[in-house]
């Protein structure tokens, strides 16, 4: 079942992909960070899901409040010529890989879990 969203998803990603508009150099940086936040957010609440302490409250705050403030940073450090929004990606692409890292050691986890038990119903 979830393959068969995901492949729904990545079709209908590509159709929208091919006709949406290009977007231009100017706001293509604030955009990228807004995303990346966004994602970090996503795997931050996947990580919460597993740990079975999941709030919605705390994660739409999160999700909103992350990409606004990683879009000000951008905004801040355009104005100060320096490139903050380069902390914010280093920051959030590292809370991204050790979510991500939790994610696969649960799944790693329980299907191994789930071979064994199969190894030991048939013996």
């Amino acid at each position: 079942m979830i393959a068969i969203a995901i492949l729904i998803g990545c079709i209908l990603g590509a159709i929208f992909g091919m006709n949406a508009p290009m977007i231009s150099y100017t706001y293509s940086s604030y955009l990228a960070i807004a995303i990346i936040a966004a994602l970090d957010s996503v795997f931050g609440g996947i990580t919460s899901v597993i740990k079975k302490n999941f709030d919605l409250k705390i994660f739409i705050t999160g999700f909103f409040g992350n990409a606004i403030l990683s879009i000000l940073l951008t905004i801040l450090g355009q104005k100060l010529n320096v490139d903050i929004y380069l902390a914010a990606i280093v920051v959030f692409v590292g809370r991204m890989f050790t979510n991500l890292g939790i994610i696969r050691r649960y799944y790693v986890d329980k299907w191994s879990k789930q071979l064994k038990e199969k190894k030991e119903k048939q013996i």
